[in-house]
């Protein structure tokens, strides 16, 4: 059947105007510092609050994740729903619990966890004080493709919900149809039994060259099977600062104590100042060149990194190879700019504080 367009101009000046209009649509959306004043909590029909730093449900579209702020009340059972897409959660307040398809998660302030794709879920708090925790997803990625699903099952128990989607067991055979069963077969497995939950009084930080230290929060190397959301938090000394890099893509960096500034570049030396203190998130964006710095003088600062490197930019650098997709500069240059960092007294680790 022939095709006729009835645009009057041809293939390619319908694409070229779409495409030129979605970036710069895209542009008046981004932010670089989302200050903690700026998210205001609603109340809503799961019981609990929740706040917007960075979603299209807060008038901030993004393209691969969001980030979100909720909060649940002494006595609060929030209801329980699933989504196609996984979610990070990060604790910044209060004690609660968590219930991810029947199995109950205890955690407190620093506490990290992963809710993966259609496992149901809800939150609770027997507390005396609000808790508070952010949630960092892959829903607008899922949104893109047309796969973004989400299911809402009030009360119910657990036990009376139906289970995550069914897939097909491996089977025998070597022609594409059964390596593909296998293979994904093994890929769900996998999934389906990583790691939930990162305890602070788990955590180790190890110091760097790029003159902090640093500890995993989230992520494949410990032990979870995520859609390629990574967490880890860096620590920055008194009055010091992170060595400088580059790479495409959003990254965000929750503040989590402290106060400083941060350095973002189309060049090493061009660039601008944003300051930011705790209970903001830095959007990195554009591929820019970004430096982060404490401005505490006697504090250590914490900021907690959130990206989708380990599947979204890990497939751009495969794609656009052989272009450099994360880069920093020459390690005479990155020691200079990192300082001597075994110089730092570390103090002792202690849970977060709020506000």
């Amino acid at each position: 059947m022939a095709t006729r367009t009835t645009t009057g101009v041809t293939h390619y000046h319908v694409q070229k105007k779409r495409r030129a209009a979605l970036l710069e649509e895209w542009r008046q959306y981004r932010n670089t510092v989302v200050r903690l004043g700026d998210v205001t909590m609603h109340d809503t029909a799961r019981g609990m609050r929740r706040g917007v730093y960075v979603s299209a449900d807060g008038d901030r579209p993004t393209r691969t994740m969001d980030a979100l702020a909720h909060e649940v009340d002494p006595g609060a059972v929030s209801t329980v729903h699933r989504h196609s897409w996984d979610a990070m959660l990060l604790v910044v307040a209060g004690w609660g619990w968590t219930e991810i398809d029947g199995r109950r998660i205890d955690w407190g302030p620093g506490d990290s966890l992963h809710l993966p794709a259609w496992a149901w879920h809800r939150h609770g708090n027997e507390g005396t004080e609000t808790a508070r925790f952010l949630s960092f997803s892959s829903e607008p990625m899922l949104e893109t493709m047309g796969m973004a699903f989400q299911e809402d099952g009030g009360h119910t128990p657990v036990e009376q919900l139906p289970p995550r989607p069914p897939y097909a067991a491996s089977i025998d055979g070597d022609d594409p149809y059964a390596r593909r069963i296998r293979r994904l077969a093994k890929d769900q497995d996998a999934r389906r039994s990583g790691r939930l939950h990162t305890s602070w009084d788990d955590l180790e930080l190890l110091q760097t060259p790029r003159g902090t230290r640093t500890t995993f929060l989230l992520d494949r190397a410990i032990g979870y099977q995520a859609s390629g959301i990574t967490m880890a938090m860096f620590e920055i000394g008194p009055g010091r600062g992170q060595s400088m890099h580059r790479h495409p893509g959003e990254a965000w960096l929750y503040v989590l104590e402290g106060s400083g500034h941060t350095f973002l570049g189309t060049e090493p030396d061009k660039g601008e100042v944003h300051p930011w203190e705790k209970g903001d998130i830095i959007v990195v964006d554009h591929f820019l060149w970004h430096q982060h710095f404490n401005d505490d003088p006697e504090k250590t600062a914490k900021v907690v990194r959130i990206h989708m490197f380990d599947s979204l930019l890990e497939t751009m650098r495969i794609l656009t190879d052989p272009l450099v997709l994360f880069e920093e500069p020459p390690d005479a240059i990155r020691d200079a700019q990192a300082g001597d960092y075994s110089t730092i007294e570390w103090p002792p680790l202690q849970r977060p504080t709020w506000p």
